[in-house]
């Protein structure tokens, strides 16, 4: 099956290549798993089953992030998607998957120059004053230089690597096929939800990949901030901007990390957190559109404490009941509402074995130990820490929005911290929790929530005639398909397999023996050693089938 998966040429040296650096950090066992070995030795391709010593006093997390950063920027963007499902991974594994940074050396400009210039449908020369051929900043997906248009404005030109979408999109082909593989050979990892990570992967990813798709997203959110004067969005210039290609307008801020430079300036460090967190809680709340890596390198300061917001890459989105469940969770975690955490918690989850006795306690435990705290006291990150690592102990996995959702209130967290240590980024998004509930016990927005729900039950009633015609339909012709999921079913059958093929051997040995007695009945015809030929050779194969026969009994007996 593997052969037939893995018979595209083009893509057998990519998997030569992953296969070693994976035995290089010693995950030789998870190469074996997926079959790489037997694919690669059909080949032709040797593969040397020895870890680099160097890397065995790292521990497994370590190694893991050292192995993403080897294999390129595909796995490295990979690493950056698991570091927002903390979830899913134990907070070792999540502090080596932040580590994974997107840099990549920058590319001489003329290697970009024809590119870039097709994009713009003109030489640099005709559109540009002037332009930096220095990179200005140099990622795996782009490269960013400084320029100047015509009319003299400032401007980032952000280029996207050449040839970059072809290596990409043979990466998920690859990761697509190990993913089938993980879901029929290592039931063990499928707790993991392998094939949802790589679908929010891939989605993000070729989002990325197009340069005009984060033009767009910048556009949306500065809309939504049009009122707002002390937030900051840089200005799309379309005329030169598209999928392989984003020409903005370059603002001279003070990066965030610079604190010398914010006191140098004058600038509020308390203001700026507080407005921070209230714009990533305006996104996420009221919007549903936010700025999903709102992380230190990603915003700059301006004079009478504004703040600009860049790289709009990675976003994420809720739906309206989405954002009423993330408001209703907080809600029940700061005001004592463990009953209300555990049924949105169980909504969120697709896990329908879990202990509700056992997981509604350690929720009341956990709600308790954090809503005897006042506001002040509370620690964002690490209540969030701490409700992750209870989800992971009951096997409750959330969807890819709210991971997302959850790591960007930690990197928001992080940086109001940085900003001021003795703030708490829970005062500021406190009182967005109070209005969104007060908002919503309205009599108007009670009203239409119930509008809304009657809508849907006519909806459903509706429909119902329709869809028990369809049913009917289906099984009168035999479509109604059911299935059940027998617990080591698989090994059962194998087991009955094998039972059944020394079954047939026994039957065709004795089907022989008797065939063979009547032919040395039969005079006549060649001989061997004084006897028939055919019936000696009947003899000779019934013992040989015979012993392999009893030889297969006997290791089956011995656990073999």
């Amino acid at each position: 099956m593997l052969w037939e998966m893995f018979n595209a040429a083009k893509d057998l040296g990519r998997i030569h290549e992953i296969a070693s650096i994976l035995i290089r950090y010693g995950f030789g066992g998870f190469v074996q798993e997926l079959g790489f070995r037997r694919f690669l030795e059909k080949a032709g391709k040797v593969l040397h089953w020895k870890s680099d010593q160097e890397h065995q006093v790292l521990d497994t997390p370590q190694r893991m992030r050292c192995a993403l950063e080897e294999l390129g920027p595909t796995f490295v963007k990979l690493g950056q998607i698991l570091a927002t499902r903390s979830d899913l991974f134990s907070p070792a594994y999540i502090a080596e998957f932040e580590k994974l940074q997107d840099a990549a050396p920058p590319i001489p400009f003329e290697e970009l120059r024809e590119q870039l210039e097709e994009d713009l449908g003109a030489s640099v020369e005709e559109v540009f004053l002037s332009f930096d051929k220095k990179a200005f900043a140099a990622a795996s997906i782009a490269q960013v230089h400084r320029a100047r248009l015509k009319n003299g404005v400032e401007v980032i030109v952000k280029i996207r690597r050449p040839n970059l979408r072809r290596i990409i999109e043979a990466d998920l082909r690859l990761l697509q096929r190990i993913v089938d593989i993980i879901e029929v050979d290592a039931p063990e990892l499928r707790r993991y939800h392998p094939k949802e990570v790589v679908r929010q992967f891939t989605r993000s990813l070729r989002q990325e990949l197009d340069l005009a798709t984060e033009a767009r997203n910048s556009e949306r959110i500065a809309e939504n901030f049009v009122d707002d004067e002390y937030i900051v969005i840089p200005e799309i210039y379309w005329e030169w901007t598209c999928e392989r290609l984003n020409v903005q307008e370059y603002i001279p801020g003070i990066q965030a990390r610079n604190l010398a430079a914010m006191d140098a300036a004058g600038l509020d460090k308390k203001v700026l957190a507080e407005r921070g967190a209230n714009a990533v809680m305006k996104m996420i709340i009221e919007d549903g559109f936010f700025h999903a890596d709102p992380h230190a390198g990603n915003i700059l300061f301006l004079p009478d404490n504004k703040l600009v917001f860049i790289d709009f890459g990675m976003v994420g989105r809720l739906t309206l009941d989405r954002r009423d469940q993330v408001v209703g969770l907080l809600f029940g975690m700061i005001n004592n509402a463990p009953s209300k955490v555990v049924e949105i918690l169980e909504d969120w989850s697709d896990n329908i074995n879990t202990d509700e006795q056992t997981l509604t306690l350690e929720i009341e435990m956990f709600v308790d130990q954090y809503s005897s705290l006042s506001i002040k006291e509370l620690n964002l990150t690490r209540m969030m820490v701490d409700l992750m690592s209870l989800l992971r102990d009951h096997k409750l996995i959330l969807p890819a929005d709210l991971a997302l959702l959850i790591k960007t209130y930690i990197t928001l967290d992080g940086l109001g911290r940085y900003l001021d240590p003795d703030g708490n980024t829970l005062l500021y998004i406190a009182p967005y929790i109070q209005k969104i509930m007060v908002a919503r016990y309205k009599p108007e927005a009670v009203a239409k929530r119930g509008w809304r729900n009657l809508v849907s039950v006519v909806d459903l009633l509706n429909s119902l005639p329709k869809e028990l015609h369809k049913l009917l339909r289906a099984s009168r012709k035999g479509a109604i398909q059911v299935e059940v999921n027998v617990r080591h079913l698989n090994q059962l059958v194998e087991k009955t397999d094998r039972a059944m093929n020394r079954l047939a051997m026994a039957l065709v040995t004795s089907a022989l023996i008797i065939a063979t007695s009547i032919v040395m009945s039969v005079k006549g015809g060649p001989e061997i050693m004084g006897l028939p030929a055919f019936g000696f050779l009947g003899y000779l194969f019934s013992t040989i089938a015979g012993f392999g026969l009893l030889i297969s009994i006997w290791r089956s007996g011995h656990g073999k």
